[in-house]
């Protein structure tokens, strides 16, 4: 019973973040779009939101499979990579779907 509570959970958390990451990554990228007008588009390379979008895709895309060991392990990186509010959110949604895997 615990284990379908940690998927769940796991599953709401990464859902919410993976949604957070592609807001987040959209309006990053209308922002850029706007500053390319008044700065040198190189200053700005990183800048883009393209990461953001894709892994907040990605996350909602995977969402459904957190309890799986691959798709756990790939969210988890995710979060990482992904960071601020929804990339903790899919950090700590990939761990407990690792958890709900493996604690009986």
């Amino acid at each position: 019973m615990a284990n379908k509570s940690l998927e769940h959970l796991g599953s709401i958390l990464v859902l919410i973040g993976g949604i957070i990451l592609l807001v987040l990554g959209i309006i990053g990228f209308v922002g850029f779009s706007f500053m390319i007008i008044f700065e040198s588009p190189i200053s700005h390379f990183y800048g883009f939101g393209f990461l953001a979008i894709v892994l907040g895709i990605i996350a909602i895309v995977g969402h459904r499979h957190v309890s799986e060991l691959v798709w756990a392990i790939v969210l988890i990186v995710i979060g990482f990579i992904g960071g601020g509010a929804g990339g903790l959110l899919v950090l700590l949604g990939g761990i407990l779907g690792l958890l709900s895997k493996y604690v009986k």
